[in-house]
């Protein structure tokens, strides 16, 4: 059976959609990045990476979330638009993990996580996280669905980070992206979704952001010190 390394946060949860929407058997297994669970060397040979999700389907390691969607896609032949659209898939996709995922990482790192204010570094990632997000909106102004005519990969990862825009850009956010919000909100409803959104209950995580978790999620911090 497939492993699921992950937590709740927005790169797991995606692949955990996918798992969700697919029907795959799968076996979840909780990594508390808060903990530092995620550099454990049984986890690092996993991912030497040190971050969730990873898979283990059966022996065949993949980890990066977008990585793990096209990976399993391809492997059941589901949620992949016509072959014709090959090369806007991967185009959107890479958008996706190369522009949304870090750029909204970042801004949220900067927004609630910094132990300073930062202007500079604040200010840049909110205007590229709205200019990544006005991409989207405007390709989304004629289409219900990122690429084709169907739900695919690039809309569930997607998910990952838009459904978080009002902790990203503030309470307001969705009032710039009502395209993205209507995206957002169609796949969010999906019985599948609600499954994946509700998986980290199963499992109890570490919730505070306190110094032991800095100390995990933030190591340059102890690094700038010494």
């Amino acid at each position: 059976m497939l492993t699921l390394y992950f937590n709740g946060s927005p790169n797991p949860t995606k692949v955990a959609l996918f798992l969700e929407e697919s029907g795959l058997p799968y076996q979840p297994v909780a990594v508390d990045t808060r903990k530092g669970a995620q550099f454990k060397p049984e986890f690092l040979a996993i991912n030497p990476n040190g971050k969730v999700p990873a898979i283990d389907d059966n022996g065949t390691v993949v980890f990066d979330s977008n990585a793990i969607l096209l990976y399993l896609a391809e492997k059941t032949g589901k949620f992949l638009p016509p072959a014709a659209h090959r090369a806007e898939l991967l185009s959107w996709l890479m958008f996706v993990a190369t522009g949304i995922g870090p750029y909204s990482g970042q801004a949220v790192h900067f927004r609630h996580f910094a132990p300073e204010k930062v202007p500079y570094a604040h200010n840049r990632y909110q205007f590229e996280v709205r200019r990544h997000y006005g991409v989207l909106e405007g390709h989304l102004a004629k289409r219900r669905y990122m690429v084709g005519d169907a739900y695919s990969i690039v809309d569930m990862a997607l998910l990952g980070w838009a459904r978080l825009i009002p902790f990203i850009l503030g309470d307001d956010g969705w009032n710039e992206f009502p395209r993205v919000k209507r995206l957002v909100d169609e796949i969010s409803a999906r019985p599948a979704a609600v499954r994946a959104a509700s998986l980290k209950e199963k499992f109890t995580f570490k919730a505070e952001m306190d110094d032991e978790a800095r100390a995990h999620m933030f190591k340059h911090l102890k690094a700038t010190a010494a």
